[in-house]
């Protein structure tokens, strides 16, 4: 099975040594050429690479929907994260062609396990993280324009769990229908809002918005898939994350999906 997994990254870093499963692609390539990472870019065929700011590593999604065509499964991870079997930090034990293909025998999509977020619903986490605006807005071009995933849309939105991280790997003719849906909504969503006073991180929003939009995308479809272990090559501040958290959540008043 020929198979591709886009490794999005902005800098020079530790690479996977299997060339011909992972590719390493830089992100907004057209934004930044000077960086010269020796690895392709998100510019050529047909791209949108100058919305990176915004889009984030959507924009090699993008690219590699275009422009990958000869592929059977495509795939995206970040440079320090990773799909693997295994817990371990090491570029040695992520995710290999002999076990992508015996994870395909059991569904078409592989995807990372569920992050959970406990005392909140995905949607108020949303809402204590980032301008709910453009959620709300989702929702409303779900209803006009794709009106059999709104239930979903509002259970996902109510969950205390959800595949994040835009990571996955599929097979060719589920990613194209999920790339197709995906950036037909984000293209709606961008005409309608406006993030020019927005800090650079909320600005960030359409990457955001589509890490909430994939598991309603499956489940309305009823689509198989296999979790696997999520690898985060770096240590990770945990107090100071789940500091930041609790700060989010309570420096805002409540907000439930449907509240004004």
């Amino acid at each position: 099975m020929k198979v591709k997994v886009l490794v999005a990254t902005h800098k020079a870093y530790a690479m996977p040594k299997d060339k011909e499963l992972y590719e390493p692609i830089q992100v907004g390539k057209i934004l930044h050429p000077e960086l010269n990472l020796k690895c392709i870019g998100d510019d050529t065929g047909d791209n949108i690479s100058n919305k990176n700011p915004s889009y984030n590593e959507l924009t090699a999604l993008y690219w590699a929907w275009k422009n990958l065509t000869e592929y059977e499964a495509i795939g995206l991870v970040h440079y320090r994260r990773y799909l693997s079997l295994n817990r371990k930090k090491s570029l040695v034990t992520i995710l290999n062609q002999q076990q992508i293909e015996t994870l395909f025998q059991e569904a078409d999509i592989i995807l990372p396990k569920k992050r959970r977020y406990y005392i909140e619903s995905n949607y108020s986490h949303y809402a204590h993280a980032h301008h709910i605006e453009p959620l709300d807005l989702t929702r409303d071009i779900l209803a006009s324009k794709y009106p059999t995933y709104l239930a979903t849309f509002d259970i996902v939105m109510n969950r205390k769990s959800a595949h994040m991280f835009n990571m996955f790997i599929m097979k060719k003719n589920k990613f194209d229908q999920y790339a197709e849906w995906l950036f037909d909504i984000l293209n709606d969503v961008e005409k309608q809002i406006d993030t020019t006073n927005w800090s650079t991180y909320e600005q960030r929003v359409y990457g955001f918005i589509s890490e909430r939009l994939l598991d309603v995308w499956l489940e309305t479809n009823h689509y198989a898939y296999k979790e696997v272990n999520y690898v985060h090559m770096e240590k990770q501040n945990w107090p100071k994350k789940i500091g930041s958290f609790l700060w989010r959540k309570f420096r805002k008043p409540s907000k439930e999906l449907g509240a004004k």
